[in-house]
């Protein structure tokens, strides 16, 4: 059943919601708090859709492309919306101004879902009159190429929220991940930051150039991560399974884990120490267009994997 959608802040991982939900069918209402960006907004999603047609992903452009439509007002956006996708700003103040907005303006009976990335939904929706319909859906950048999404609910968010929340994203072609209760940082971006952060040490201790780190996950770990998570990877890597692995290699990873890295490897001095052996144009325009080659490179990854589906 296709519904009206709201996106609530129209910049990178906005628009790629707008396309999914377009794509699925959904009228998508869109409003964001800076004109420009709404401004720029048409060419940007006819850019966005055209990586996704050229590989195979979108079937009918001129479709979904019609379905979205910009909003002048925030109000106007969630008007008879059924489903609202939040995107606004990392900064907790503006996410409680935003959804004390959104909780006034929506119908009482709409889902609304934050895309943010490392903020709990407690620390924005408590106050709220309605906050057991609010729930992270915490999307992976970009998120029309790469499908997984995080369900985290706050601990007043109903199960009715999280399973229509859930039935929503995986009808748009999207992979949803249930938790049962609230994590900072959720679960990928945890599982990142422990990769991050033995990377990031072995790196400011000059163990391993940035080339050379890189290759081991694009050309090692990242081959198998493509198709099968860590779990599954470590219960193919022993004869017996998991209980063997962790039999034959428990006790070097314990030795690792007695030692992890610090806080102090996450500091802007320790990445400009990494920046300084790396050279590379990190002007805006050349940041963006390594952007569209990486989308480009995950479109066709996708149609791949999709092609290699049983």
């Amino acid at each position: 059943m296709t519904e009206t959608v709201a996106i609530v802040g129209a910049g990178l991982i906005g628009r790629s919601w707008s396309a999914l939900f377009a794509r699925a069918g959904h009228q998508v209402r869109v409003w964001d708090a800076d004109a420009g960006v709404l401004e720029r907004y048409a060419d940007d999603m006819a850019t966005l859709c055209d990586t996704l047609a050229a590989e195979g992903l979108l079937d009918d452009r001129d479709g979904a492309l019609a379905r979205i439509r910009t909003c002048p007002t925030l109000e106007q956006a969630v008007a008879g919306a059924g489903f609202v996708q939040e995107n606004g700003p990392e900064r907790i103040e503006i996410k409680r101004e935003l959804f004390a907005r959104l909780d006034d303006a929506t119908p009482a009976d709409a889902v609304i879902a934050s895309s943010t990335s490392a903020i709990v939904a407690s620390r924005f929706t408590e106050d709220l009159a309605h906050r057991g319909r609010c729930v992270v859906g915490h999307p992976v950048n970009p998120p029309h190429l790469v499908p997984v999404v995080e369900l985290c609910p706050a601990p007043w968010t109903t199960a009715a929220t999280l399973d229509r929340a859930e039935a929503m994203y995986a009808g748009i072609g999207q992979v949803p991940v249930r938790m049962t209760q609230e994590r900072d940082g959720f679960v990928l971006n945890r599982l990142q930051g422990a990769l991050l952060a033995e990377a990031l040490r072995l790196l400011g201790e000059g163990v391993v150039s940035v080339e050379g780190l890189d290759a081991t996950i694009k050309h090692g770990l990242g081959l198998r991560w493509a198709f099968m998570g860590p779990i599954e990877t470590i219960d193919l890597n022993a004869p017996g399974g998991i209980v063997d692995y962790a039999g034959r290699y428990g006790a070097f990873y314990a030795r690792l884990a007695a030692a992890p890295a610090g806080p102090e490897v996450f500091t802007v001095e320790n990445a400009e120490k990494i920046a300084a052996t790396w050279p590379q144009d990190r002007a805006p325009a050349s940041i963006r267009a390594r952007q569209d080659r990486r989308d480009r490179r995950l479109a066709a990854l996708r149609r791949h994997l999709a092609a290699e589906q049983p």
